[in-house]
């Protein structure tokens, strides 16, 4: 199987979602500032579901294709865990 595994959708999918969060988090801190709100805004609501609707998509990418190709599956589930650090990286450091 001489297939790479990230031009896959459920291997791309989460990772532009990742990007979008992060761009998200950049974005709102360029844009306002950091500020401390004291209700959660849009675009933190936006980020939660970008963040928690990765996991059934990654839960499925994993299930699928590592029975099938462990080594590839493991450096895009490894590229899809530093995606998603970062997104959560930018939250810590900029909020």
């Amino acid at each position: 199987m001489n297939l790479s595994l990230v031009k896959s959708l459920s291997a791309l999918l989460p990772l532009a979602m990742s990007l979008a969060a992060l761009a998200l988090v950049v974005g709102h801190a360029l844009m306002f500032g950091i500020v401390h709100e004291a209700d959660e805004g849009t675009p933190a609501h936006i980020f939660q579901l970008l963040m928690a609707a990765q996991a059934p998509i990654i839960a499925f990418f994993a299930l699928k294709w590592l029975p099938r190709a462990p080594g590839q599956t493991l450096r895009v589930l490894a590229l899809q865990t530093v995606a998603a650090l970062a997104a959560f990286a930018a939250v810590y450091f900029l909020t």
